[in-house]
């Protein structure tokens, strides 16, 4: 890997704190870029970025290989590496209502889980965790005994550079403290595998998958549905997911005035 994208790495995450598969994610992008064009990166513009994303056709990947691109200007504008910027605006994608699970439906799941066993209080205290924290699935696995201070609950391996704190429901923890007393471990992690290693990705995806049939990303979709449902203020949701942008939050403005419909048909004597 060239001094520049070496650099670049240290950058995105050091200085950006982006998360581990996000920077790998870029550098990736990054190179295929390079091959593509049959240059270097510092000897492009924006008519071989332009050739480059041509070839994807979808908006979503389309704009993953811009987001690493734009960084990646950025960051050499910043440094003095190229007096160009090169800044492409992303492609505009509908915004479709994300999938989410009612609490109950939650709650009735993880009902049927056998707690008997470690692995069960594991499996119902780590769903309970996810719906009641919004918590990114890469940041619930990051979080240690530590993190967690009188029913508060500190994100540090967040997106970005922020770090925020999220109070924990009273069910959760208690889950999670049944999990932690059965556990007896002094590793500094809490989500652990039967091997008492760290839990993987994939693991807590088969198991959010198995009791609930959905990924562990559509809880934190619940978590701000029934936030949003529940009368919240979306800055307040905002700030509770780790959102840069409101923006990006507003998406669960749709969820709120189809819940305002369902209301208005449900009580008002005209409807």
């Amino acid at each position: 890997m060239s001094d520049l994208l070496i650099a670049f790495e240290e950058y995105i995450g050091v200085t950006k704190a982006l998360d581990a598969l996000t920077v790998s994610s870029y550098l990736g992008d990054l190179k295929q870029l390079e091959e593509k064009a049959q240059k270097s990166l510092t000897a492009l513009n924006t008519s071989d970025v332009l050739k480059f994303l041509a070839i994807f056709e979808n908006k979503r990947t389309l704009n993953r290989k811009l987001s690493a691109i734009n960084t990646f200007f950025h960051f050499c504008h910043l440094k003095n590496f190229s007096h160009e910027v090169i800044k492409i605006p992303m492609a505009k994608i509908s915004q479709n209502l994300p999938k989410y699970l009612d609490h109950k439906e939650i709650l009735e799941a993880v009902e049927h889980i056998d707690r008997s066993t470690l692995m069960g209080l594991r499996d119902y205290a780590l769903i309970l965790f996810l719906y009641a924290s919004g918590c990114r699935i890469s940041e619930a696995l990051s979080v240690q005994r530590s993190d967690i201070v009188e029913g508060w609950l500190k994100i540090r391996f967040a997106k970005g550079e922020k770090e925020r704190m999220v109070p924990l429901a009273p069910l959760a923890l208690s889950a999670l403290e049944n999990y932690l007393q059965a556990q007896h471990l002094s590793n500094s992690h809490i989500w652990l595998n039967y091997k008492s290693e760290q839990l993987s990705r994939i693991s807590a995806f088969k198991i959010v998958k198995k009791y609930l049939g959905v990924s562990p990303h559509v809880l934190r979709h619940s978590f701000a549905t029934s936030l949003i449902i529940g009368g919240a203020d979306l800055r307040v949701v905002q700030e509770l997911l780790g959102h840069s942008s409101l923006e990006t939050t507003q998406i669960y403005t749709h969820i709120q005035k189809q819940n305002l419909a369902d209301t208005m048909r449900s009580f008002h004597p005209l409807a």
